[in-house]
């Protein structure tokens, strides 16, 4: 890339993002909850992810130019001595303060987005959170500028994302210099009082333009269809049968898990993490420190399912399992479940990771048994 060329991208960083993940509340969306997450301990993870992407795209540097926010939405990681990117940062009444999470909402972002788009050279707006910043993004950009949504946050089943901030830099350079396409990109978002009482309803708000390349967006979740039943039983039947004594089993959420703890005559929390022991459920819904407590100075084995058409394995939904959990499992503990028919519509069959530790995503990596039938097991790959 020649360095006369010059990009411009806006980004902004919504700061609270991911944070009810960990300690098991599904979302951050509203003060009362993020509250309730910074009292159980949740710690910020959105500048950090930021961060991961700043890093791959140092090399050209020289190339871009950035619109950021004031504070934690973005100057203050682009004031680190690391990083020596040109920028300018907006200005507007609303930004006066926001150097605590506590001092951004989400029209934080919808101000920020309003303000960016009216920039005349803008190439491209990167916004850092989840699907509930996508909404926010949708609402004010429409279809009017290219957008990438970096992966920040709980609940990620919209198409507008990357796979993890790595790959978005990739993205990036292949969208600036035109070898890839724009595409209408899915925004969802689910309804957090309901999906904390364990109902996934999800709607549709609308399409942001993004960059496109199958290999490094992430596609929009899809259920299963109720004809999978039959198939989730009997892989159920297969686990149950290779259960042993003494051991936690920490079951992951969604369908396919659930219907081990239905076989079992046990209650299960359908968007939660559980834990069995002896065939019975003794913990439901788990955030990482009851995870951590539980499993001290036991062995654990996690089993989960990958998200239906995306083929996370964690990363999303499940941030729970975080990165101090399944170390201390290990790789070896981990147990895959799917239907024919999920793994049938995950492309090539492989199966993803972003489980917000870039080094440990790097170890998980390889080949893995899934369970697809009561006598029936493929080798997929996990990356």
């Amino acid at each position: 890339m020649k360095d006369q060329i010059k990009f411009t991208i806006g980004l902004i960083i919504n700061p609270i993002s991911g944070m009810g993940g960990s300690v098991g509340l599904k979302g951050t969306d509203g003060k009362e909850i993020l509250l309730d997450a910074i009292e159980m301990g949740a710690k910020p993870s959105a500048v950090d992810r930021t961060r991961e992407l700043l890093i791959e795209l140092k090399s050209i540097k020289a190339n871009l130019k950035f619109i950021i926010c004031p504070g934690i939405m973005g100057e203050s990681l682009f004031l680190e001595k690391e990083f020596n990117f040109e920028y300018t940062c907006i200005k507007h009444p609303l930004f006066n303060k926001v150097e605590e999470i506590l001092d951004t909402t989400a029209n934080h972002t919808k101000v920020a987005a309003g303000i960016i788009k009216h920039f005349d050279d803008l190439n491209l707006l990167l916004f850092v959170g989840g699907d509930g910043t996508a909404r926010d993004i949708f609402n004010i950009i429409g279809k009017t500028v290219p957008c990438l949504g970096i992966p920040a946050g709980v609940k990620i089943y919209s198409s507008v994302f990357s796979l993890n901030p790595k790959v978005a830099s990739s993205l990036i350079l292949q969208f600036l210099l035109d070898e890839i396409p724009l595409k209408e990109s899915v925004v969802l978002d689910i309804n957090e009082n309901e999906y904390r009482n364990g109902k996934l309803i999800t709607s549709l708000y609308g399409y942001l333009l993004t960059p496109f390349s199958p290999d490094y967006m992430q596609l929009s979740k899809m259920g299963s269809p109720e004809s999978d039943l039959d198939n989730q039983e009997r892989i159920a039947k297969r686990i149950i049968e290779s259960l042993k004594n003494d051991i936690y089993y920490l079951l992951g959420p969604g369908t396919t898990t659930k219907v081990i703890a239905d076989k079992l005559n046990q209650p299960k929390t359908i968007l939660g993490i559980d834990l069995c022991l002896n065939k019975k459920i003794i913990a439901t819904d788990l955030n990482e420190k009851e995870i951590l407590r539980y499993i001290k100075k036991s062995n654990a084995i996690i089993i989960i399912s990958p998200i239906g058409k995306q083929g996370f394995i964690f990363g999303r939904g499940n941030l729970q399992f975080t990165p101090q959990v399944i170390k201390k499992v290990s790789s070896k503990n981990i147990i895959i479940i799917s239907s024919k028919f999920k793994l049938q519509n995950i492309a090539n069959q492989i199966l993803r990771l972003d489980t917000r530790d870039s080094e440990l995503d790097k170890n998980l990596r390889g080949l893995y048994k899934v369970y697809v039938d009561y006598d029936e097991i493929k080798i997929c790959e996990v990356k």
